[in-house]
């Protein structure tokens, strides 16, 4: 178990238990009582459309707070090691990742219709994202194989940690300790990082496809072990779903696999016409909207609320460069009008003790304190270059650490 053929079956050899490789042979199975013990594994690709964010894409407000956090790579915010000496980037992205602030997508509530159903035996899931959760699938039928946000603990004494003070810690960006005053050690959520073993309870169900009757794989590059082996278990003859970007694995090799190629929600869909589920999923679905105005308007309400977030960030940015710009022309319209009048009088444009960074147009540390009230950040910087640092590209140096960092286990932050 573990490793099987890749080659694509070919298309000449019957399948040993469905009527065809097609979305409707599978329809059929089902509705003809036949898959009672439904096996599901799940990537990042289930979450993409939820609007949960690839923290290492440069487009993303995301990857602008880590990049000035100076990791040493990208990935090492999800490092043991790195965390013990600082946990504070991780808090940086557990605020923008952090359960509430998603809504399930239509295929985690697919997942939910099934155990409606009765259908769903287990879920294998490599998010930490904790959507299924809220999608209604029962807490009993999720394996969580790198572990979610939904529980945390202390990393010396393993002591658990109330969920509402975690909640506020990472709300504010604050790194909770231990309530153990004999401790006070660092609190992580139980999220699997470099250097951690996987949850017991992976291990305790790995097995269990081989019990399964119809197996659904969905967003999920399978390339890390022990996960990628899991439809492996599943038994000789017993039909195989993809619904994925592309084929992977060994999915496609068997006589009962089903392609269903392209976008998660879009083949669930595909799935659930064919089954005759479509209202029943649509209506599921809508509950997971708090505005509860429709699937349409919900959707739309999740995209405005994701790009206001990264809005934000620009404007924020925007409005310190903009700042800055009017007080360097107010400055420059105060030094050439002090210039003509020296020039008037015949004098040196320093006599008056005009500093010579200011002659230059640039604004000297103590008059832009002086102009904003405030000692500022960028009051050591010459204005003409502020926006060029504001929105500076990475350096060479930093370029090199991301694009060198060691690979990240597909499936531990399900926003990858």
């Amino acid at each position: 178990m573990g490793q099987e053929q890749s080659n694509l079956v070919d298309e000449n050899i019957p399948p040993q238990t469905l009527k065809d490789r097609s979305v409707e042979s599978i329809a059929r199975y089902v509705r003809a009582g036949h898959a009672k013990k439904i096996v599901v594994m799940v990537g990042a690709g289930m979450s993409t459309s939820a609007g949960i964010p690839d923290f290492r894409s440069p487009d993303t407000g995301l990857y602008a707070n880590l990049a000035r956090l100076n990791l040493p790579y990208a990935e090492a915010v999800f490092d043991i090691s790195f965390f013990r000496e600082n946990p504070l980037p991780f808090y940086t992205l557990a605020h923008e990742l952090y359960p509430g602030k998603y809504r399930p997508t239509i295929s985690h509530s697919f997942v939910c219709l099934l155990s409606k159903k009765g259908l769903l035996l287990k879920l294998f899931t490599q998010n930490i994202d904790c959507l299924d959760r809220e999608a209604g699938v029962p807490k009993d039928k999720i394996v969580e194989a790198h572990g979610s946000f939904a529980s945390q603990r202390c990393i010396e004494c393993k002591s658990p940690y109330p969920g509402d003070l975690m909640k506020q810690a990472v709300s504010r960006r604050d790194v909770p300790h231990c309530l153990s005053p004999q401790c006070d050690g660092l609190v992580k959520p139980d999220i699997v990082f470099f250097g951690e073993q996987l949850p017991e309870e992976f291990h305790k169900n790995r097995s269990l496809p081989n019990a399964a009757d119809l197996c659904i794989v969905m967003g999920t590059s399978l390339t890390v072990q022990p996960f990628a082996s899991l439809p492996s278990f599943c038994s000789k003859g017993v039909p195989r779903v993809l619904i994925n970007l592309e084929r992977v694995g060994g999915l496609g090799s068997r006589t009962d696999d089903v392609l269903i190629l392209g976008d998660c929600d879009v083949g669930v869909k595909k799935l659930a016409a064919a089954l005759g589920w479509e209202k029943e999923l649509d209506e599921l679905w809508n509950e997971t909207n708090p505005g509860r105005k429709g699937n349409d308007e919900g959707r739309k309400t999740a995209q405005i609320t994701r790009d206001e977030r990264l809005e934000d960030q620009v404007t924020s940015l925007t409005k310190e460069v903009d700042e800055s710009l009017k007080i360097s022309d107010e400055h420059r319209a105060r030094v050439q009008n002090f210039l003509l009048k020296e020039q008037e009088k015949g004098e040196e444009p320093r006599a008056a003790g005009v500093p010579a960074d200011d002659v230059t147009g640039e604004m000297s540390k103590a008059e832009l304190s002086s102009s904003t009230g405030e000692e500022s950040p960028m009051a050591s910087t010459p204005l003409r270059s502020v926006s060029a640092n504001l929105f500076k590209a990475p350096t060479e140096t930093n370029e090199k650490s991301m694009s060198t960092s060691p690979p990240l286990d597909e499936g531990k932050i399900s926003f990858l």
